[in-house]
């Protein structure tokens, strides 16, 4: 059977063949054919949550603001320029980058190039399955987090900073120790060694 202008030689599966762009044909379907696993009605079980993690966002900001005083400067003064002169908010990135590189490199190049990484990320190999990255190789995962462990052990062995390092700790055990009450006693060993 030949096919015609409107049909396509893809597969239609796209776990096996992922596509960046589809073009859905008159004789093809673009229903998603499966189960889509438990679902709920967005209002009102998000939308309701988002207004309540928003007014506690608000009133914390306005309790913050109320009671410590912003570092403010004098009065404008238009006769005096401040030294430094910064730019405004939006281009202190920009700024940032002119005391480190060269004006070309920090005002054509590197933004060129992080505009061009922002459009080609959508073209890499994306994880299709949904697959845990911890899942794949538990014991190559296990050991990068030790390495990493006594890198970082080492780094502030070297340069005395246990002050930075026992709050993260202190945050990182409680966190694990939250997983570990949610899911049972092996909970985490078993998530690491599946």
């Amino acid at each position: 059977m030949e096919k015609n202008k409107s049909e396509t030689g893809f597969s239609s599966d796209a776990k096996k063949e992922p596509r960046r762009v589809v073009f859905v044909t008159k004789k093809t379907s673009a229903k998603v054919v499966g189960d889509p696993g438990p679902q709920l009605m967005t209002y009102p079980h998000l939308l309701i949550r988002e207004a309540i993690a928003f007014q506690v966002l608000v009133i914390a900001m306005v309790l913050v603001a109320l009671f410590w005083d912003a570092p403010l400067e004098q009065l404008a003064n238009p006769l005096l320029t401040p030294n430094p002169a910064k730019a405004p908010w939006y281009f202190l990135g920009l700024q940032e980058l002119l005391h480190f590189f060269p004006p070309f490199v920090a005002g054509i190049l590197i933004p060129t190039l992080v505009v061009i990484a922002l459009v080609v990320i959508p073209y890499f190999n994306v994880n299709i399955e949904g697959e845990p990255i911890w899942a794949r190789r538990p014991s190559q995962n296990l050991s990068i987090v030790l390495v990493t462990v006594f890198i970082l052990l080492a780094f502030l062995a070297v340069f005395h900073a246990w002050t930075i390092f026992v709050p993260t700790a202190v945050v990182a055990a409680l966190l694990l120790f939250s997983y570990t009450v949610r899911h049972g006693r092996e909970g985490w060993l078993n998530a690491l060694a599946t």
